[in-house]
Parts: structure tokens; sequence; C-alpha cells
């Protein structure tokens, strides 16, 4: 049996070192290599701190934790940072310097394989403004290459964000809410590059969602997620709307909107040029 990019058992992680205040408790989860699953659940249920567990960002307090058939916190330093160059964590929000250029912003993907002479020239003279304006372009975004980013609006920047994430290497993409800032036909856009270009390189996809209709039409895998437990783990096609109910009891679930039941099928791929 293939070892899975991820493996969590049991896995407890507290909002703060120290603190009694428990974000994610006792979670069990596998994902296989170049598995795309969509996280799901109400406001303050854990989904960003799964995503930055993930990403080796939080350190757990108990349970078990392997990316790739390996422990993070149990390697040295040198191992856990290149174990980190695998990884691609997509915020919601993407820490895009406000006075950088675009194209300098998304080739910092490649600041992992880069040396830092390479890194220092591309700050003057970008090293491969063709591959930038090629991921841009899938988030129709070329236009906006030599902007400013603090010239980009709030829905331009998540894009150029998720642009960084086409021009990584990483086998593991964790991308966090990904749609919060774009309209519909932008998220079908947005989402479509995002699988094409995990399947493309069997990467690993990992996305949390808001819009409940637009996970359940394009993951095959839902996970919900609420007070930091898992509540169901299925294929999209036994997440029930009572199961969708329970996860949101008491919340407010995202409306549902016609133009989000499409499903991946029914757009051409063209869209995301």
């Amino acid at each position: 049996m293939d070892t899975p990019a991820i493996r969590l058992s049991q896995l407890t992680v507290r909002h703060h070192a120290g603190s009694r205040g428990v974000a994610l408790d006792s979670v069990s989860l596998s994902v296989a290599q170049g598995e795309q699953v969509a996280v799901i659940g109400p406001s303050g249920a854990g989904k960003t701190t799964l995503l930055s567990t993930l990403a080796i960002a939080h350190k757990p307090a108990s349970g078990e934790f392997a990316l790739f058939g390996a422990d993070p916190w149990a390697m040295a330093g040198k191992e856990r940072h290149r174990l980190r160059t695998r990884l691609f964590l997509a915020p919601q929000v993407p820490p895009l310097p406000p006075r950088q250029r675009v194209v300098t912003a998304v080739l910092a993907a490649r600041l992992p394989q880069w040396s830092l002479w390479q890194a220092l020239v591309s700050l003057v003279r970008p090293q491969d403004p063709e591959a930038a304006f090629a991921a841009l372009s899938r988030f129709n975004l070329g236009d906006k290459l030599y902007a400013r980013v603090d010239r980009l609006s709030g829905g331009e920047r998540q894009r150029c964000g998720l642009a960084r994430l086409v021009l990584s290497s990483a086998d593991l993409l964790l991308v966090d809410e990904p749609l919060s800032a774009l309209d519909p036909a932008l998220s079908r856009m947005a989402l479509a590059a995002l699988q094409q270009e995990a399947a493309g390189r069997n990467a690993t996809l990992v996305c949390s969602l808001h819009q409940v209709e637009m996970a359940r039409a394009w993951f095959p895998r839902l996970v919900g997620l609420r007070d930091g437990r898992i509540v169901f783990d299925a294929p999209r096609e036994q997440v029930s709307d009572e199961m969708i109910a329970a996860l949101y009891a008491n919340e407010q679930p995202p409306a549902a909107s016609s133009e989000l039941h499409e499903t991946p099928d029914a757009i051409a791929i063209g869209a995301c040029y």
C-alpha cells in the first residue's frame, strides 16, 4: 500500500503553547497522494488551524502526525525545512509585499529552488516573467503582471496568491478559503485551475471552503469539521443535506446559488487560460 501524503491519528492542537484551549481535538485523517479533499464547517471550526498544522506551522500537543510517511516534528530543523519545500500553503489573505510588482511577488514561489543570488537578482530583474504571466493568466490576471500589489483589489490579490501556487513545485497544496473575495464565475475559474494543476502534477490538494455547494459540486471527498472535531469524512455522494444541516446547526450556512451547482465537467478547460 502506498504511503499516504497525510496521516493524522488522534491529533490535538492547542490555540497557544501551554494553553488549555483546544483548536483541533483528537483529529484522525488520512489523505492519499494525488487526492483532492474539501474541508467545510462553520466559522471557528478549526479549518485554518488544520491547514496551518499540515503546513508544519503548529506543533501538535498530542497524537500522531506524518507527512509523506515522516513525522516533521521528530526531524532536525534542516530536515524539517527541506520537508516544508514540498508543501505550499495559500492563506485566505496572501502575504504579498504591497510595494512589490506582481511579477516579483508571484515568482517568490520559486524561492525554495533558487540560490540566494538568484533570489536577489530577481528582485531587480524578474528571472522568469513568462512563467509568471502564464500562471497569472490561468486566473485571468495576465494584465496585472507589472502592476504594484497595493493597486490590486482584494480578489485580485487572492488570485495572485493562487498563481504563486502554480509556480511552486510542491507535492501537497493547502488552500485556505480561496473564493472568499471572488464572484461565482471567478470562483469556478479558480477551482478549475487549482484542480487541474494538482492533477497535472499528482499533488495532494486540501482546500477549505466556506461555499458548501461549491465543495459538494467540485470535490470527490468532503471532510466536515466543527468545534475542532471531524463530524464526517465521506465521498460527496454520501454527504446528505441532513449531514450538512447538522454540521451547521445553530449556524447560518452559505446560501445555495444555482450558479454554484455547476459541476467541473460543465466548464471548458480553456476558461482557465
